[in-house]
Parts: structure tokens; C-alpha cells; sequence
């Protein structure tokens, strides 16, 4: 879903002006270990991890999960929270003008099912790779955070 109804609302109030998001990315390794990653468009040279928005009423882990099978058609579960990230590095404006300053939390997902295909049409593009073939991203996310190895204990609510 490209926009909720409670941001298009917003947006209907505010323009374009600059909002805090609370929003949720999955790192995502297929079995040799690659990291999932999708473009938006056929035109974009820029990356991002399968991401969005918290919506209202929904924990942080609930969201990765909708988010992933939105993006990837994939169903998953987050295993751990592998950073917190935000601040002036973290604004982004999207082509319609619209300025987002995001608070990111990033979990460390397993899949459990699914194939791999775009479900709302966010994504043009789906593809594994190597940390050190790591295709420009949109948000500046610390490199060590795709090293991390999964830690399996955790769980989240």
C-alpha cells in the first residue's frame, strides 16, 4: 500500500512539510546468506531494504511482517532488532515533494513462506545481494548492521 489513509490524511492537512515516520526494514538473507533488497522503479538507481511506516495500532514487529509480504510476498519472522537509526541523515523527499524524516527500526527476519514477487506494487525490482555488492541505498544504514549474524533467541511483540 503505497500511502494509509492516516498519512494521506495527514498529508491533506500538512502538504508536503516535513513529518517524523516511525517505520520498520527487514534484512532479509536468502541461503547463502545475500541480503534482499528492491528498487522502486525501472528509472531508480537507488536501493532500499523491503521498509515502511508503523501504522497506527500496531507494534513495531507486526509491521515488518505486514511490510515484507506488502514489498516481497514474503511471510516472516523478526528474530532480532539490529538497530534504531534516525536524525537529519534519515529525511528523504519522494518525488511527489513529500519530506519524511524517519526513525528506523531494522530487524533481522527469517522467512517462513512465500514467494518472492511485489504484492502492492511498490516494488519493481527484488534482488539478493552480497554485502559487498551492495547496491547505493536510499537511507544511510552503518554497513556492520548487514554483517551482523541472526541472533534466533529473540522474539518481539
Amino acid at each position: 500500500m503505497p500511502m494509509s489513509d492516516f498519512y494521506q490524511n495527514l498529508r491533506s492537512k500538512i502538504g508536503t512539510d516535513l513529518i517524523f515516520s516511525p517505520s520498520v526494514a527487514a534484512i532479509i538473507r536468502d541461503k547463502e546468506g545475500k541480503i534482499l533488497f528492491q528498487r522502486p522503479t525501472a528509472e531508480s538507481v537507488i536501493w532500499s531494504l523491503p521498509a515502511g511506516a508503523i501504522e497506527l495500532g500496531e507494534t513495531p514487529s507486526q509491521a515488518v511482517v505486514r511490510e515484507v509480504w506488502e514489498e516481497t510476498g514474503l511471510n516472516v519472522t523478526p528474530m532480532a532488532l539490529v538497530g534504531a537509526f534516525g536524525g537529519q541523515e534519515f529525511r528523504f523527499r519522494y518525488a511527489d515533494g513529500n519530506q519524511v524524516e524517519y526513525v528506523v527500526l531494522v530487524f533481522d527476519c527469517k522467512v517462513d513462506s512465500g514467494e518472492l514477487e511485489a504484492i502492492d506494487g511498490e516494488s519493481f525490482e527484488l534482488r539478493y545481494f552480497t554485502v559487498e555488492q551492495m547496491p547505493p541505498l536510499a537511507l544511510p544504514y552503518p554497513k556492520r548492521i548487514f554483517q551482523q549474524k541472526r541472533i534466533d533467541s529473540a522474539l518481539f511483540n
